[in-house]
């Protein structure tokens, strides 16, 4: 099996490996930059996959990213220097290959494995969601942090999220709350966990399983084949008591299950004011930590946020991508509000942190605003609807989850 050496800084953003005939590894490249997707990056890696998934020697595609990092999201400060310059096409054109891309892995008729050591946000983890295993480390973290910047998580996100456990989907987006491998995996963002000193042996083993296998094991059969030999290098790990959010399941079903934002606030201060009577030297620090990520963000991006998840629990991955292609569009022109430039702006390029968002309370937001941008996309400056391309196998989709 080959291996990338330091010079491969200076390579292209995606690497592909030839580990044999049937196998393929793609390798997310910019390190520096903690892999953040470039608009170039999405590109090619849309050429790639559709590549090997017109391959017929390939049966496995894996993806991993180079240092640190799987990939932190969209490559924010890029964008944000568009968007401060007026160049609002630029964010609608790398919003609609990063859409195109997920949907192309969602219903890959290849099984795909993506390897989640290090950072993986934003519109990183609705990509690596997307694969049909996902394997995280010890150095996992996984993130949607859009409400924070102005935005809303998107690519997919109102599909996976709300497929979560119970109301788990909402704690994640509203809050923007930072998950690690333990419990990525045991909420099921991740299907596997893998130490990461055992990586480079399953990718071996990977390699050479499914390179002798291919003669007696069914394309049907394989992707079970594949699984059991993850599990072999998989383990249990143990979710840290202190301060996880998997062991506030109680608590998160009984606040992030109301109608809307500010009932889901208002009762989180609520919990927050029983254990401050029970405790009121340390009261619990899990609970002012969400509360305080909920105030500190736009409070237009938590109601998109909201609306969009549950919507997103009755509907199919192609109908939340195109509702979520529209209301990007609509964050990104600004328009309706100009939250998402303005935090983007001040924690990519001013670096100071300082959001004005506007309007500033959840109770100045109408619903009539928030419907506009739910709105489907008109003939004005000449912007089309989400076209994805026509797959066979989107039924294969319930079966990663």
């Amino acid at each position: 099996m080959s291996s990338f050496s330091s010079d491969d800084l200076c390579h292209p953003e995606v690497l592909i490996q030839e580990n044999n005939p049937f196998v393929r590894t793609l390798t997310l490249n910019r390190p520096r930059q903690l892999n953040a997707l470039s608009l170039e990056m999405l590109s090619r890696l849309s050429e790639l996959f559709l590549a090997l998934e017109h391959d017929a020697k390939v049966k496995l595609v894996i993806l991993k990213g180079n240092g640190k990092a799987f990939c932190a999201g969209g490559d924010a400060v890029v964008l944000a220097r568009h968007l401060y310059n007026g160049d609002w096409r630029f964010g609608t054109k790398t919003t609609e290959e990063s859409y195109k891309l997920l949907y192309l892995i969602a219903t890959y008729s290849k099984p795909q494995v993506s390897v989640l050591d290090g950072v993986c946000l934003g519109r990183g983890a609705a990509i690596s969601i997307s694969c049909r295993f996902r394997i995280a480390t010890e150095n996992s973290i996984f993130s949607v942090p859009e409400v924070a910047l102005g935005g809303f998580p998107d690519v997919g996100a109102s599909y996976f999220l709300s497929r979560l456990p119970g109301f788990f989907g909402e704690y994640v987006a509203l809050t923007g709350a930072q998950l690690d491998g333990p419990e990525m995996l045991a909420c099921g963002l991740a299907t596997h966990f893998v130490p990461s000193t055992k990586l480079a042996l399953l990718e071996e083993a990977l390699a050479s399983k499914v390179a002798s296998s291919t003669n007696n094991i069914s394309s049907q059969d394989l992707p079970f084949y594949i699984s059991a030999i993850i599990n072999d290098y998989s383990i249990r790990p143990a979710v840290n008591r202190k301060g996880s959010a998997i062991h506030k399941m109680d608590v998160i079903q009984k606040c992030f299950s109301k109608g809307s934002v500010e009932e889901i606030l208002s009762a989180l201060e609520k919990e927050a004011a029983d254990k401050n009577l029970q405790d009121p030297i340390n009261g619990d620090v899990w609970l002012s930590s969400t509360i305080q990520s909920l105030q500190k963000a736009s409070p237009t991006s938590l109601k998109l946020c909201l609306r969009s998840i549950r919507e997103g629990r009755c509907q199919g991955l192609g109908e939340c991508l195109a509702r979520e292609y529209r209301m990007a569009y609509h964050a990104i022109r600004g328009k309706i509000s100009s939250d998402f430039r303005n935090g983007c702006t001040s924690v990519f390029l001013k670096k100071d942190k300082i959001q004005k968002w506007e309007p500033c309370k959840l109770e100045l937001i109408t619903d009539q605003m928030v419907d506009q941008y739910f709105s489907k996309l008109g003939d004005d400056e000449n912007l089309e609807e989400l076209k994805l391309l026509a797959k066979s196998n989107l039924l294969a989709i319930a079966s990663k989850l």
